[in-house]
């Protein structure tokens, strides 16, 4: 049976590098590309619970969580603390987990994809838990956003050191330059320099 066409990409490179990866990857998954829509609270959820841990852990942990809650705020900002560590959350990763739930309960998250990028930043790096590191992974995989730069991020250090033999946070923060309006869509294929 015939492979189905890639999607046609709608973001180019100037770049001759990132360009390259672009057409052996394909779409990265941010806007003008189509991407998943999926509830922010959802995303800030996962987020949390796959802080500082492998890929594996934190699916194993969320599939638990999954399993025994309804990833609900009503839901887990009520379950008791001690059930939240039962499927593998660290103490402090339950009260986070709690927090984020009273923040969307109070509605810290309703409207949150109309706000500018820093300002999304801001108001979400209020809640105990959430990182700039967290808040961006939200605006670009929760919002689909096209032009974050996650500088903090290790696999963006490691993938720009390999690809443009460079690590250090202003030479990223200069080399994200080059990439703009589309720096979420770098970001992603930087990340695939790694697999």
């Amino acid at each position: 049976m015939p492979r189905a066409p890639r999607p046609k990409l709608q973001v180019a490179f100037a770049d001759a590098a990132m360009q390259k990866l672009a057409l052996q990857h394909g779409p990265a998954p941010f806007a003008p590309h189509p991407f998943p829509k999926r509830s922010p609270y959802v995303v800030l959820l996962s987020s949390i619970v796959g802080q500082q841990l492998s890929g594996k852990a934190a699916d194993t942990i969320w599939q638990r969580l999954a399993s025994r809650f309804a990833l609900e705020p009503e839901v887990l900002y009520q379950a008791p603390s001690e059930d939240l560590r039962a499927v593998g959350l660290s103490n402090a990763k339950a009260r986070y987990v709690q927090e984020l739930s009273r923040f969307a309960l109070e509605g810290g998250l309703d409207g949150i994809e109309n706000l500018p990028d820093p300002e999304a930043i801001r108001h979400l790096t209020q809640v105990k838990g959430l990182g700039v590191w967290t808040a961006q992974m939200f605006l670009m995989f929760g919002l689909g956003r096209p032009d974050v730069w996650p500088v903090l991020d290790l696999g963006i250090r490691k993938g720009a050191q390999k690809l443009y033999g460079i690590g250090e946070r202003q030479a990223l923060e200069e080399l994200g330059e080059r990439f703009r309006p589309y720096r979420s869509h770098a970001a992603w294929y930087l990340w695939r320099v790694l697999e």
